[in-house]
């Protein structure tokens, strides 16, 4: 383990310098790009070892993982859900996680709003697009985005803050300067109750890319603490 844990942070270090790097390309400072440490399959000790490094926040994948994970974890560090949420896991999230990241459809939404009503809290989300409008991964498309956040901003136990996507894995760009054109469109919307602040996007393999087309928040998991082993 102790081998394990000293790669995590060599693994941090060289993260840390590239999103600096990039930052700096896009006129930006580096403490502007969160740097998310994603924890699906990876052990709490190794998750904590990446806290020590300096990670401030946390993406998890599935709820019952998170479940069964969260109580070993630092205390106080923020975690984002990020992964395929199902209407009947909402109520595991709410005033849990700081904020849901995959929201897609409005049926999922109205269910945070219910959930969240019960609880008295505004929970913060993100809306998923899927900019490659690939069969294969969720989100809505980026035409259905406007009639959404008016649904949602009407909403008062929902607060939109931003926008996450997974582009196509490509060396291709356009479909991060496509994302990055779509986030500042909606910015420009200024639909009341909604704040287009946060753009979620960029992983392991271009997250450098993803940030020198406007992404404020990266969320990496494999480049940090190694490849996953999905038959644990």
């Amino acid at each position: 383990m102790e081998n394990k844990f000293r790669q995590v942070q060599e693994n941090y270090a060289h993260i840390q310098a590239a999103i600096a790097e990039a930052a700096d390309k896009s006129g930006r400072r580096p403490e502007e790009i969160a740097f998310m440490a994603v924890t699906k399959t990876v052990a709490p000790e190794l998750v904590n070892c990446a806290v020590d490094c300096g990670i401030q926040l946390l993406g998890e994948n599935r709820v019952q993982e998170y479940q069964s994970k969260k109580d070993a974890y630092r205390q106080g560090i923020p975690v984002d859900f990020i992964g395929t949420l199902q209407s009947n896991k909402v109520k595991y999230l709410i005033g849990q996680v700081r904020i849901i990241q995959s929201v897609n459809k409005l049926s999922l939404a109205q269910e945070i709003e219910r959930c969240a009503a019960r609880q008295n809290l505004k929970q913060d989300i993100l809306l998923e697009v899927n900019i490659g409008g690939e069969d294969s991964k969720s989100g809505m498309l980026p035409e259905s985005l406007p009639a959404l956040l008016e649904e949602i901003s009407q909403m008062p136990h929902v607060h939109v803050c931003g926008l996450m996507t997974i582009p196509p894995r490509t060396d291709d760009t356009r479909f991060l300067e496509a994302m990055q054109e779509l986030f500042l469109q909606t910015k420009e919307l200024q639909i009341p109750d909604t704040e287009m602040k946060i753009l979620s996007m960029g992983m392991s393999d271009d997250y450098v890319r993803a940030i020198r087309y406007g992404s404020n928040l990266v969320r990496i998991g494999s480049a940090l603490f190694g490849a996953r082993n999905y038959q644990k």
